[in-house]
């Protein structure tokens, strides 16, 4: 009798790279984006996110000169997108340490495939949470100020009880970690492209980022015990970083902002929305160079259930704060809550709860968890939602205490040309890496290929 799918991939049957490929096949696939041209479709995708990141540093440099009036905040909302932007790309980079280094310490073969997209895309997505952050301190030519260096103003330092300093404290030291823990993986594959390289210049660059890299077994025991150490260090950060983002609100003392909720649902919708970017991501990839064999349907499975489970623990969370607002009998909370789904922002709340509760919920099925449009499409779906999500939270405190603090934030187009830019300097910043990097982890792909016999070592 033949064993079903399930039951292969339970005994470990089902391999995580197919096509019976040798060792020497799988380092030709993976390079073969970085040692050829870059093929049309890349070239189309790299000139739009080039010409979306070129409109957003026209468009903030016009902020420079004229001041935020040209924008939609107003008194009682006075982060407005700038916020939500922050939140919702501090949550995108929370999958690649989740992959990298909880599923690492667990040993999850699986994450093999995906990880190196999925650290890159914590470091790009950091990098664009901190650039809209950074614009709307005011003066952003002194976003220095917020570190606390030695400096000659005396006693004059940064605010510790300010939940700005948290966040860059908490974002800095996510980013470090992230961005060496990317690196040192990365060490085994630079190696292979400096002997493959013929070009002087490129030989060059290569072998200083490889930094000597021979291969030997002396050399494979310290790699591995850098990488426990730094997986040992970036797993707290899957936990602390987003919990220390969720203080922005729950420090403060404004209804639907006041909650201890927040930071478990802050980190499960990170995760949430940082599975579903990953997964467009691979999506995307997998097509563009060719790497199905890679990047396997057991793969994006495996990414679809974590976003089934996360989605759900989302959900419970929006319940749970109704059920709170009432329970705890306070006015003000109830207004904000029964506000916020009835309100003058109600259709912003409506699509977060279809795309983030229930648009996962396909998932139950097996065939449409395998299907790859609607992956696709729900991964994008969820990422729409995760977005209004921070886009409600924010827009609370649009109706105060006193009827004379309301007002209605209305972004202008410069709010949203500023949103679309985000996404032009987040692509533009992995199509290059994956043009001049293996997007794929050669030397722990090889680790889970099949044995001749079958099964996976």
């Amino acid at each position: 009798m033949s064993l079903t799918t399930s039951a292969k991939e339970k005994l470990g049957i089902v391999p995580l790279v197919e096509g019976g490929k040798s060792y020497k096949q799988v380092t030709e696939d993976i390079l073969k984006p970085t040692d050829s041209f870059p093929t049309a479709l890349w070239w189309k995708v790299f000139i739009l996110a080039v010409t979306i990141t070129v409109l957003d540093l026209g468009v903030i440099g016009y902020l420079m000169y004229e001041g935020l009036h040209i924008l939609g905040v107003n008194n009682p909302v006075g982060w407005g997108f700038f916020i939500v932007n922050f939140v919702f790309w501090i949550g995108i980079g929370h999958a690649g340490t989740l992959i990298s280094a909880v599923l690492f310490l667990f040993r999850q073969g699986w994450r093999t495939g995906i990880n190196r997209a999925a650290e890159a895309m914590t470091i790009f997505a950091v990098l664009t949470a901190a650039s809209t952050l950074i614009i709307h301190i005011g003066r952003p030519w002194l976003g220095f100020w917020l570190f606390p260096y030695p400096n000659e103003r005396g006693p004059l330092w940064v605010n510790f009880r300010s939940p700005l300093i948290w966040d860059t404290f908490a974002v800095s030291t996510y980013l470090s970690i992230s961005l060496v823990f990317w690196y040192i993986g990365l060490v085994p594959d630079i190696a292979a492209l400096r002997d493959r390289s013929t070009h002087k210049v490129k030989k060059m660059i290569y072998s200083v980022m490889s930094l000597g890299w021979v291969g030997s077994n002396r050399a494979w025991s310290h790699y591995e015990i850098v990488s426990m150490l730094l997986a040992a260090l970036s797993t707290p950060l899957v936990l602390s970083v987003h919990t220390i983002v969720s203080f922005d609100f729950a420090v403060s003392i404004l209804p639907g902002w006041h909650t201890t909720i927040l930071p478990p649902y802050f980190v499960a919708g990170a995760i949430f929305s940082g599975f579903a970017m990953v997964v467009t991501l691979m999506v995307i990839a997998r097509q563009m160079f060719k790497l199905e064999q890679y990047i396997t349907l057991k793969h994006l499975e495996n990414m679809n259930k974590i976003i089934m489970v996360t989605g759900l623990m989302v959900g419970y969370a929006y319940g749970s704060e109704f059920f709170i607002a009432w329970y705890s009998g306070n006015e003000y909370e109830g207004f904000t809550f029964v506000n916020r789904a009835f309100g003058p922002y109600a259709p912003a709340y409506w699509i977060m709860i279809s795309c983030n509760v229930l648009s996962p919920q396909v998932f139950w099925f097996e065939k449409l968890r395998k299907s790859i449009p609607v992956m696709f499409v729900v991964s994008i779906f969820v990422n729409i939602g995760m977005w209004f999500e921070r886009y409600v939270i924010v827009m609370s405190t649009h109706r105060d205490f006193l009827p004379s603090s309301w007002d209605r934030y209305m972004p202008t187009i410069f709010d949203i040309a500023m949103l679309i830019g985000t996404f032009g300097i987040f692509f533009t910043l992995f199509l290059l890496f994956c043009r001049i990097l293996p997007i794929i982890a050669i030397a722990e792909v090889k680790t889970v290929m099949p044995h001749k016999e079958g099964g996976n070592h």
